[in-house]
Protein backbone atom coordinates (compact mmCIF):
# COMPACT_ATOMS: atom_id res chain seq x y z
CA UNK A 1 0.00 0.00 0.00
CA UNK A 2 2.57 2.37 1.10
CA UNK A 3 4.62 1.63 -2.21
CA UNK A 4 1.40 2.20 -4.55
CA UNK A 5 1.09 5.26 -2.75
CA UNK A 6 4.36 6.60 -3.33
CA UNK A 7 4.54 5.62 -7.00
CA UNK A 8 0.75 7.40 -7.17
CA UNK A 9 2.64 10.83 -5.95
CA UNK A 10 5.28 10.27 -8.09
CA UNK A 11 3.10 9.96 -11.32
CA UNK A 12 1.26 13.11 -10.00
CA UNK A 13 4.92 14.90 -10.27
CA UNK A 14 5.56 13.76 -13.47
CA UNK A 15 2.48 14.41 -15.05
CA UNK A 16 2.70 18.50 -13.80
CA UNK A 17 6.11 18.32 -15.23
CA UNK A 18 4.91 16.62 -18.34
CA UNK A 19 2.22 19.59 -18.48
CA UNK A 20 4.66 22.33 -17.93
CA UNK A 21 7.29 21.10 -20.88
CA UNK A 22 4.11 20.60 -23.15
CA UNK A 23 2.29 23.77 -22.97
CA UNK A 24 5.76 25.87 -23.35
CA UNK A 25 6.73 23.50 -26.59
CA UNK A 26 3.48 24.22 -27.82
CA UNK A 27 3.07 27.73 -27.38
CA UNK A 28 6.44 28.23 -28.98
CA UNK A 29 5.30 26.10 -31.97
CA UNK A 30 2.33 28.26 -32.08
CA UNK A 31 3.77 31.86 -32.03
CA UNK A 32 6.60 30.32 -34.26
CA UNK A 33 4.42 29.25 -36.86
CA UNK A 34 1.65 32.41 -36.08
CA UNK A 35 -1.22 29.70 -35.60
CA UNK A 36 -3.88 30.42 -32.54
CA UNK A 37 -3.49 28.67 -29.82
CA UNK A 38 -6.94 27.65 -29.80
CA UNK A 39 -5.81 25.48 -33.04
CA UNK A 40 -2.90 24.26 -31.20
CA UNK A 41 -4.86 23.21 -28.35
CA UNK A 42 -7.70 22.00 -30.17
CA UNK A 43 -5.40 19.12 -32.54
CA UNK A 44 -1.71 18.65 -31.71
CA UNK A 45 -2.42 18.90 -27.49
CA UNK A 46 -5.97 17.72 -27.54
CA UNK A 47 -5.24 14.65 -29.64
CA UNK A 48 -2.05 13.78 -27.20
CA UNK A 49 -3.81 14.20 -24.57
CA UNK A 50 -6.39 11.91 -25.73
CA UNK A 51 -4.31 9.00 -26.19
CA UNK A 52 -4.30 7.05 -23.75
CA UNK A 53 -8.33 7.15 -23.47
CA UNK A 54 -7.20 5.74 -27.33
CA UNK A 55 -4.92 3.17 -26.12
CA UNK A 56 -7.47 2.21 -23.00
CA UNK A 57 -10.58 1.57 -25.02
CA UNK A 58 -8.83 -0.18 -27.90
CA UNK A 59 -7.84 -2.85 -25.66
CA UNK A 60 -11.62 -2.62 -23.87
CA UNK A 61 -13.22 -3.23 -27.29
CA UNK A 62 -10.12 -6.00 -28.55
CA UNK A 63 -11.90 -7.75 -25.10
CA UNK A 64 -15.81 -6.73 -25.65
CA UNK A 65 -15.60 -4.90 -22.59
CA UNK A 66 -18.08 -2.09 -23.82
CA UNK A 67 -19.09 -0.83 -20.29
CA UNK A 68 -15.43 0.16 -19.44
CA UNK A 69 -15.41 1.51 -22.65
CA UNK A 70 -18.48 3.42 -22.77
CA UNK A 71 -18.35 4.43 -18.87
CA UNK A 72 -14.36 5.87 -19.91
CA UNK A 73 -15.31 7.73 -22.62
CA UNK A 74 -18.02 9.65 -20.95
CA UNK A 75 -16.33 9.71 -17.30
CA UNK A 76 -13.64 11.40 -18.78
CA UNK A 77 -15.63 13.96 -21.01
CA UNK A 78 -17.79 14.83 -17.48
CA UNK A 79 -13.91 15.10 -16.20
CA UNK A 80 -13.39 17.03 -18.43
CA UNK A 81 -16.09 19.89 -18.99
CA UNK A 82 -16.85 19.53 -15.05
CA UNK A 83 -13.59 19.52 -13.15
CA UNK A 84 -10.64 20.42 -15.56
CA UNK A 85 -12.45 23.68 -17.08
CA UNK A 86 -13.58 23.83 -13.01
CA UNK A 87 -9.99 23.69 -11.83
CA UNK A 88 -8.67 26.14 -14.38
CA UNK A 89 -11.36 28.68 -14.60
CA UNK A 90 -10.56 28.83 -10.53
CA UNK A 91 -6.87 29.34 -11.29
CA UNK A 92 -7.31 32.32 -14.26
CA UNK A 93 -10.85 33.25 -15.78
CA UNK A 94 -10.89 31.74 -19.38
CA UNK A 95 -11.51 34.17 -21.93
CA UNK A 96 -11.81 32.71 -25.06
CA UNK A 97 -11.88 33.15 -29.37
CA UNK A 98 -14.92 34.18 -30.70
CA UNK A 99 -15.02 30.79 -32.97
CA UNK A 100 -14.87 28.83 -30.05
CA UNK A 101 -18.12 30.13 -28.57
CA UNK A 102 -20.14 29.97 -31.97
CA UNK A 103 -18.55 27.07 -33.23
CA UNK A 104 -16.00 24.42 -31.24
CA UNK A 105 -18.04 24.02 -28.08
CA UNK A 106 -21.67 23.78 -29.74
CA UNK A 107 -20.11 21.38 -32.05
CA UNK A 108 -19.43 19.21 -29.07
CA UNK A 109 -22.44 19.52 -27.84
CA UNK A 110 -23.79 18.22 -31.52
CA UNK A 111 -21.62 15.53 -31.17
CA UNK A 112 -23.35 14.65 -27.84
CA UNK A 113 -26.78 14.85 -29.27
CA UNK A 114 -25.74 12.64 -32.05
CA UNK A 115 -24.34 10.00 -30.01
CA UNK A 116 -27.13 9.62 -27.60
CA UNK A 117 -29.35 9.03 -30.49
CA UNK A 118 -27.01 6.52 -32.26
CA UNK A 119 -26.65 4.55 -28.97
CA UNK A 120 -30.64 4.66 -27.82
CA UNK A 121 -31.67 2.06 -30.64
CA UNK A 122 -34.99 1.45 -28.46
CA UNK A 123 -36.38 4.91 -29.02
CA UNK A 124 -36.85 3.89 -32.35
CA UNK A 125 -37.48 0.36 -32.13
CA UNK A 126 -38.74 -1.17 -28.27
CA UNK A 127 -37.07 -4.25 -29.23
CA UNK A 128 -34.20 -3.23 -30.86
CA UNK A 129 -30.41 -3.54 -28.88
CA UNK A 130 -28.98 -0.58 -27.73
CA UNK A 131 -25.83 -0.34 -29.93
CA UNK A 132 -23.24 1.66 -31.72
CA UNK A 133 -23.04 -0.38 -35.08
CA UNK A 134 -19.85 0.14 -37.13
CA UNK A 135 -22.81 2.40 -39.42
CA UNK A 136 -22.79 4.48 -36.44
CA UNK A 137 -19.33 4.22 -35.47
CA UNK A 138 -18.19 5.31 -38.95
CA UNK A 139 -21.32 8.36 -39.67
CA UNK A 140 -18.78 9.61 -35.87
CA UNK A 141 -15.90 9.72 -38.16
CA UNK A 142 -17.00 11.30 -41.26
CA UNK A 143 -17.94 13.88 -38.78
CA UNK A 144 -14.55 14.17 -37.09
CA UNK A 145 -13.07 14.55 -40.29
CA UNK A 146 -15.47 17.22 -40.79
CA UNK A 147 -13.91 18.73 -37.75
CA UNK A 148 -10.27 18.51 -38.79
CA UNK A 149 -11.27 20.31 -41.99
CA UNK A 150 -12.69 23.44 -40.22
CA UNK A 151 -9.96 22.93 -37.93
CA UNK A 152 -7.68 23.56 -40.91
CA UNK A 153 -8.99 26.64 -41.98
CA UNK A 154 -9.24 28.09 -38.76
CA UNK A 155 -5.20 27.95 -39.22
CA UNK A 156 -5.45 29.85 -42.02
CA UNK A 157 -6.48 32.87 -40.24
CA UNK A 158 -4.55 35.19 -38.43
CA UNK A 159 -4.24 34.53 -34.75
CA UNK A 160 -4.87 37.72 -32.01
CA UNK A 161 -2.29 39.37 -30.17
CA UNK A 162 -1.35 37.46 -27.25
CA UNK A 163 0.98 37.97 -24.32
CA UNK A 164 5.02 37.75 -25.04
CA UNK A 165 5.49 33.93 -25.50
CA UNK A 166 9.12 32.36 -25.63
CA UNK A 167 10.02 31.72 -29.27
CA UNK A 168 12.41 27.95 -28.51
CA UNK A 169 14.06 26.96 -31.46
CA UNK A 170 12.07 24.59 -33.86
CA UNK A 171 13.95 21.35 -32.70
CA UNK A 172 13.71 22.28 -28.84
CA UNK A 173 10.06 22.91 -29.41
CA UNK A 174 9.22 19.25 -30.70
CA UNK A 175 11.48 18.31 -27.96
CA UNK A 176 9.56 20.06 -25.35
CA UNK A 177 6.19 18.71 -26.84
CA UNK A 178 7.19 15.28 -26.96
CA UNK A 179 9.19 15.25 -23.59
CA UNK A 180 6.15 16.69 -22.29
CA UNK A 181 3.31 13.72 -23.76
CA UNK A 182 6.37 10.89 -22.68
CA UNK A 183 6.04 12.84 -18.78
CA UNK A 184 1.48 12.68 -19.55
CA UNK A 185 2.02 9.50 -20.35
CA UNK A 186 4.36 7.47 -18.28
CA UNK A 187 3.06 9.94 -15.11
CA UNK A 188 -0.55 8.94 -15.74
CA UNK A 189 0.24 4.81 -16.01
CA UNK A 190 1.75 5.23 -12.77
CA UNK A 191 -1.40 7.33 -11.16
CA UNK A 192 -3.72 4.88 -12.28
CA UNK A 193 -1.96 1.34 -12.13
CA UNK A 194 -1.18 2.28 -8.66
CA UNK A 195 -4.68 4.06 -7.86
CA UNK A 196 -6.16 0.96 -9.56
CA UNK A 197 -4.21 -1.34 -6.81
CA UNK A 198 -4.92 0.97 -3.98
CA UNK A 199 -8.32 0.17 -5.14
CA UNK A 200 -8.53 -3.02 -5.35
CA UNK A 201 -7.07 -3.56 -1.73
CA UNK A 202 -9.77 -1.32 -0.74
CA UNK A 203 -12.03 -3.82 -2.08
CA UNK A 204 -13.82 -1.17 -4.44
CA UNK A 205 -15.60 -2.75 -7.34
CA UNK A 206 -14.39 -2.97 -11.10
CA UNK A 207 -16.90 -1.43 -12.24
CA UNK A 208 -16.80 2.12 -10.05
CA UNK A 209 -12.61 1.71 -11.14
CA UNK A 210 -14.06 2.03 -14.69
CA UNK A 211 -16.14 4.87 -14.00
CA UNK A 212 -14.08 7.22 -11.82
CA UNK A 213 -10.47 6.25 -11.18
CA UNK A 214 -9.76 5.10 -15.06
CA UNK A 215 -11.17 7.88 -16.75
CA UNK A 216 -10.19 10.10 -14.51
CA UNK A 217 -6.37 8.50 -14.96
CA UNK A 218 -6.85 8.34 -18.87
CA UNK A 219 -7.88 12.99 -18.68
CA UNK A 220 -5.10 13.43 -15.91
CA UNK A 221 -3.08 14.58 -19.35
CA UNK A 222 -5.74 16.84 -20.18
CA UNK A 223 -5.89 18.25 -16.42
CA UNK A 224 -2.26 18.76 -16.10
CA UNK A 225 -2.59 20.85 -19.16
CA UNK A 226 -5.57 22.52 -19.00
CA UNK A 227 -4.41 24.22 -15.36
CA UNK A 228 -1.05 24.76 -16.42
CA UNK A 229 -2.22 26.70 -20.07
CA UNK A 230 -4.71 28.80 -17.26
CA UNK A 231 -1.86 29.69 -15.04
CA UNK A 232 -0.17 30.47 -17.36
CA UNK A 233 -2.92 32.67 -18.72
CA UNK A 234 -2.67 30.44 -22.19
CA UNK A 235 -6.64 30.35 -22.08
CA UNK A 236 -7.31 29.40 -25.61
CA UNK A 237 -4.96 26.43 -24.91
CA UNK A 238 -6.53 25.20 -21.84
CA UNK A 239 -10.37 25.22 -23.42
CA UNK A 240 -9.46 24.15 -26.62
CA UNK A 241 -7.37 21.09 -24.94
CA UNK A 242 -10.63 20.47 -23.24
CA UNK A 243 -12.79 20.99 -26.26
CA UNK A 244 -10.88 19.29 -28.46
CA UNK A 245 -10.40 16.27 -26.51
CA UNK A 246 -14.20 15.73 -25.90
CA UNK A 247 -14.97 15.79 -29.89
CA UNK A 248 -11.95 13.12 -29.78
CA UNK A 249 -13.29 11.02 -27.73
CA UNK A 250 -16.80 10.63 -28.86
CA UNK A 251 -15.84 11.01 -32.76
CA UNK A 252 -12.34 9.36 -32.92
CA UNK A 253 -12.42 7.47 -30.41
CA UNK A 254 -15.91 5.67 -30.36
CA UNK A 255 -15.68 5.87 -34.03
CA UNK A 256 -12.56 3.51 -34.17
CA UNK A 257 -13.73 1.02 -31.64
CA UNK A 258 -17.23 0.82 -33.09
CA UNK A 259 -15.25 -0.57 -36.27
CA UNK A 260 -13.83 -3.02 -34.46
CA UNK A 261 -16.21 -4.37 -32.87
CA UNK A 262 -20.27 -2.85 -32.36
CA UNK A 263 -20.32 -1.32 -28.72
CA UNK A 264 -22.99 -2.65 -27.12
CA UNK A 265 -24.88 0.29 -24.83
CA UNK A 266 -26.40 -0.07 -21.54
CA UNK A 267 -29.47 2.59 -20.97
CA UNK A 268 -28.00 3.31 -17.42
CA UNK A 269 -25.14 5.45 -19.07
CA UNK A 270 -28.24 7.82 -20.21
CA UNK A 271 -27.81 9.60 -16.75
CA UNK A 272 -24.14 10.25 -17.19
CA UNK A 273 -24.96 11.38 -20.42
CA UNK A 274 -27.41 13.54 -19.30
CA UNK A 275 -24.68 15.05 -17.01
CA UNK A 276 -22.26 15.46 -19.41
CA UNK A 277 -24.75 17.50 -21.67
CA UNK A 278 -25.85 19.54 -18.65
CA UNK A 279 -22.38 20.66 -18.14
CA UNK A 280 -21.78 21.74 -21.76
CA UNK A 281 -24.53 23.93 -21.45
CA UNK A 282 -23.20 25.46 -18.75
CA UNK A 283 -20.38 26.25 -20.68
CA UNK A 284 -22.16 27.04 -23.61
CA UNK A 285 -24.30 29.65 -21.53
CA UNK A 286 -21.11 31.05 -19.66
CA UNK A 287 -19.69 31.60 -22.78
CA UNK A 288 -23.03 33.64 -24.44
CA UNK A 289 -23.84 35.35 -21.25
CA UNK A 290 -22.83 38.03 -18.50
CA UNK A 291 -19.03 38.38 -19.34
CA UNK A 292 -19.47 37.26 -22.96
CA UNK A 293 -16.79 34.49 -23.84
CA UNK A 294 -15.21 34.02 -20.47
CA UNK A 295 -15.61 31.59 -18.15
CA UNK A 296 -15.40 33.60 -14.50
CA UNK A 297 -14.12 31.63 -11.42
CA UNK A 298 -18.02 31.58 -9.84
CA UNK A 299 -18.79 29.34 -13.17
CA UNK A 300 -15.94 27.82 -12.50
CA UNK A 301 -16.86 26.72 -9.11
CA UNK A 302 -20.06 25.88 -9.99
CA UNK A 303 -18.67 22.86 -12.36
CA UNK A 304 -16.81 21.70 -9.83
CA UNK A 305 -19.92 21.27 -7.19
CA UNK A 306 -21.53 19.60 -10.47
CA UNK A 307 -18.16 16.97 -10.78
CA UNK A 308 -18.25 16.80 -6.85
CA UNK A 309 -22.25 15.51 -6.59
CA UNK A 310 -22.03 13.75 -9.43
CA UNK A 311 -18.92 11.86 -8.19
CA UNK A 312 -21.14 11.29 -5.44
CA UNK A 313 -24.24 10.08 -6.82
CA UNK A 314 -22.07 7.27 -9.08
CA UNK A 315 -20.16 5.97 -6.02
CA UNK A 316 -24.10 5.70 -4.42
CA UNK A 317 -25.36 4.27 -7.87
CA UNK A 318 -22.31 2.10 -8.44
Amino acid sequence: MLLSLFLLLVGLVVVVKGADFLINGASSLAKRFEVSEMVIGLTIVSMGTSAPEMIVNIFSSLEGKSELLMGNIIGSNIFNTALILGVAGMIYPLTVQRNSVRKEIPYSLFALAMLFFMVNDHLFSPTAQNLLSRTDASILLVFFVVFMIYTYSLSKQKPPESEAVKILGMGLSWLYILLGFGGLFLGGKLVVDNAVEIARMLHVSEKLIGLTIISIGTSLPELATSAMAAYKRRCDLAVGNVVGSNIFNILLILGVNGNIRPIEYDRVFNTDLLVLTGTTLVLVIAMFTLKKRKLDRGEAFFLLLVYVSYTAFIIIRK
